[in-house]
């Protein structure tokens, strides 16, 4: 309630009694710096009821002294103010975007270093968010004992921006940046982050509430890397030595347009051919998903004439079918990979067609799928009559809100971020276990038994995947400002990035 003219005369007048006695450089204190001045008020003689109306005369005053100092922060580049997940900017002092002079400053430094030639590492984790797309990682046994042994930071480094993870192969690891007017697909040393070659092309996507730059992960396969950029333009790179090989303009040849907060579907491989999700079709060709041949990037097939989520295709078996996991705007849809043909469809929409969480396959025949914004999740169950398809939804609540993150699915419970929490549920009921730890909105990871999450804020914390109680090891600071990309561990190394830094821990035992 705003405080009336008596009001403040009288607090005014409580003041006065009250440092009348005093130097005048205590009304200077009170002025100056609000708290200190209070202390001293209620440390010097006066009536309990003067001390009252002049606490509220500076608690008014503090509250126009604070605005002023955060317009002073704000105007002067030190004070930020972003979207953080939630509806009401949060001022803060990293922002998360990158800062090109020194990322750039950087990378000059860097290039005076040795390339290492014979690089050498598996290629297990070569695709957006594992090898099954489900955050699942049991490549090799990693150290789960961080309360005694934190995991050993091998590099840090600024980098561009945008919401790609990363994908591992023979010791690189590539990602999507955004740099400048520019979208760039990197390759980096794994082991030391040494830059090795970058493919970059004219793309700038640009949106306020989520923040600049490409949404999508690369894919690697057979040496070739594909990569989606922000402004659809689609690229076969060659792993080795960054030269494109083919590419399309979606956006030109398909008259497609990227959906509002980008378009963030992750390129999949099924066979000889590559898949790509368009975003938003419009105009008469109408084309929402596209494949191409993988070597020589011929139109192979196209289909769905509505618009696309932000989820990314997932390839799978349901019943022994091999199939691919779509959602659109509307609905949640099984595709034959070969020709595009629909199986089923179970209707799925989200508020403003958010839906982004990726779908968690936790049987032959059922199906996890999870939403924020309100939504909730819900466990599906297929059967299957000849060629007829049949999706029961064998329970829906609002325990498991996935917003930006993707859940994972570990002895018969589902672990995921309800929002920014971190939530257990038993899945054959439905019921939740429990519900702590407040980590942002940030990604998560299952590997060895345990929990990775990478936070909102860009810190990394280990709990025990243990539906009987939330147990957090520990908690590491690895990168600072917003973080909404998703991990990846390859080689028993994790890597971590933002729009503004990147780095990798060794996780062996």
């Amino acid at each position: 309630m705003p405080m009336s003219e008596e009001d403040r005369a009288r607090g005014k007048e409580a003041l006065d009694k009250i440092y009348d006695e005093k130097p005048k450089s205590a009304r200077g204190l009170t002025l100056l710096f609000p708290p200190a001045g209070l202390v001293k008020m209620w440390i010097s003689p006066g009536t309990v009821g003067s001390k009252i109306f002049g606490s509220i005369f500076v608690a008014f005053y503090s509250v126009m002294y604070a605005g002023a100092i955060m317009f002073l922060l704000f105007k002067t580049g030190h004070l930020h103010f972003e979207m953080q997940g939630n509806p009401i900017p949060i001022p803060t002092f990293t922002p998360g975007k990158p800062d090109f002079a020194k990322l750039e400053k950087h990378r000059m430094a860097q290039s005076e270093m040795p390339v290492i030639t014979n690089l050498s590492g598996g290629t297990y984790w070569t695709d957006f968010r594992g090898p099954n797309r489900d955050g699942a990682y049991d490549e090799q046994e990693i150290n789960v004992q961080w309360s005694s042994k934190m995991p050993e930071l091998l590099w840090r480094q600024p980098c561009g921006g945008g919401y790609a993870s990363f994908v591992v192969a023979s010791g690189v690891a590539y990602t999507l940046e955004q740099r400048r007017e520019e979208e760039a697909l990197v390759a980096y040393d794994l082991k030391t982050g040494r830059e090795i070659w970058v493919n970059s092309w004219g793309g700038h996507f640009q949106e306020s509430m989520g923040g600049n730059g490409p949404r999508t992960t690369p894919q690697y396969h057979g040496g070739k890397i594909y990569a989606l950029g922000g402004l659809l333009e689609f690229r076969c790179v060659d792993a080795v030595t960054g030269e494109t090989l083919w590419r399309h303009d979606l956006k030109e040849e398909y008259k497609a347009e990227h959906l509002y907060f980008g378009s963030a579907a992750s390129p999949l491989i099924v066979d000889d051919k590559v898949v790509v999700l368009t975003g938003q079709p419009i105009g008469t060709i109408r084309v929402g998903v596209v494949t191409f041949d993988k070597e020589s990037g011929e139109e192979v097939w196209k289909g769905v004439r509505e618009k696309i989520a932000y989820s990314s295709p997932v390839l799978t078996e349901l019943l022994g079918v091999r199939q691919m996991l779509v959602f659109t705007a509307y609905n949640f849809t099984g595709m034959n990979p070969e020709t595009g043909e629909k199986l089923w469809e179970f209707p799925w929409n989200v508020s403003h067609d958010n839906t982004i969480a990726q779908p968690v396959v936790v049987s032959t025949n059922q199906v996890f799928i999870s939403a924020g914004y309100g939504h909730g999740c819900a466990l599906l169950e297929f059967s299957l009559d000849g060629d007829d398809w049949e999706v029961e939804e064998v329970w829906r609540n609002k325990m498991m809100k996935n917003k930006f993150t993707s859940s994972v699915h570990y002895e018969g419970h589902v672990y995921g971020l309800d929002e920014n929490i971190l939530v257990c549920l038993d899945l054959e009921s439905g019921r939740k276990k429990w519900k702590d730890g407040r980590y942002g909105y940030g990604q998560i990871l299952l590997a060895d038994g345990h929990i990775i999450i990478l936070c909102g804020d860009g810190d990394i914390a280990l709990v025990v995947a243990d539906p009987e109680e939330w147990i957090e090891v520990a908690r590491l600071s690895a990168i600072r400002g917003k973080t909404w990309n998703h991990p990846a561990i390859a080689d028993g190394k994790l890597l971590v990035r933002n729009a503004r830094e990147m780095a990798c821990f060794d996780l062996a035992p």
